[in-house]
């Protein structure tokens, strides 16, 4: 089990953190994803790290703003700088044990995701 915590409302060019803890497992375990859908549109994967730590993925669109990283056992955080209007979408963060996320397909474990708002 997964939950997602930190999102909120931001204006354009501003930052939040997401929070991802598992429960129930041992999380460091599993790789992690974190995806993002807004109205409309499909499930989008945003960026990944393996369960090892060897290996991270950012999608193009957030490369460089975005860095996911594991602050502890149980959390993998998702910081997100210089956010854009279009970024608004539910986060979900999800969870594969000893295997990389790739797509969102066989992707076993997500959690119910939190709303990002960007406006002004």
């Amino acid at each position: 089990q997964v939950e997602e915590s930190g999102g909120g409302w931001v204006h354009p060019g501003g930052s939040l953190t997401l929070s991802c803890v598992g429960s129930g497992t041992t999380f460091s375990d599993y790789s992690v994803g974190w995806f993002r859908q807004s109205p409309g549109k499909e499930r989008e994967l945003v960026a990944t790290r393996d369960w090892d730590g060897r290996k991270t993925y950012y999608s193009d669109s957030v490369k460089g703003r975005f860095t996911i990283s594991r602050v502890n056992e149980n959390t993998v955080d998702l910081q997100m700088h210089d956010l854009r209007p279009e970024e608004s979408a539910v986060y979900f963060c999800a969870a594969r044990k000893w295997r990389p996320i790739t797509t969102h397909q066989a992707v076993p474990i997500w959690g119910q995701g939190t709303q990002v708002t960007v406006s002004p």
